[in-house]
């Protein structure tokens, strides 16, 4: 199970993250790449506790709909929360590099301290809060061929 805590799969997104061109084109959805790295930058922050957002209501049990998010696959195309909807444009690089911060200060906050909760999927473990940004980061990175 890919984990931002794990020293392998880290490197690994990060040096994806590194690839990415300014003019990469998404094989799916309508985000542009700046904007993407914006997305996943919300995302991150979120699971960091920087700042909050409603839970959202969903339609399954939230213990349910986390170990789907964890365990299997994601489709393209899945629904946002709004506060991660990239809408405007974003300065590549500046997000790049604000990417490679965030995971590294993630991958810093010790998986046993507290997380918090989590949107959509409830209360979670730091290792849960790894795993789900290792995935989200994986998945937006395939969308842009990194």
């Amino acid at each position: 199970m890919p984990e931002l805590h794990n020293p392998l799969d880290r490197a690994s997104l990060e040096t994806r993250l590194r690839t990415l061109s300014p003019k990469a084109q998404p094989k799916w959805g309508r985000m542009t790449v700046d904007q993407m790295l914006w997305h996943l930058n919300q995302g991150l922050a979120i699971n960091l506790g920087h700042f909050t957002v409603p839970m959202k209501k969903l339609p399954i049990p939230r213990a349910l709909m986390r170990v789907v998010a964890l365990y299997l696959p994601w489709p393209k195309g899945v629904p946002t929360a709004p506060e991660m909807q990239a809408k405007a444009r974003h300065d590549f690089e500046a997000e790049r590099q604000k990417c490679l911060a965030l995971i590294a200060e993630t991958a810093q906050k010790p998986q046993d301290s507290t997380w918090g909760t989590h949107p959509a999927f409830g209360q979670m473990n730091g290792a849960q809060f790894s795993r789900l940004a290792a995935l989200h980061l994986d998945h937006h990175l395939r969308q842009f061929g990194a």
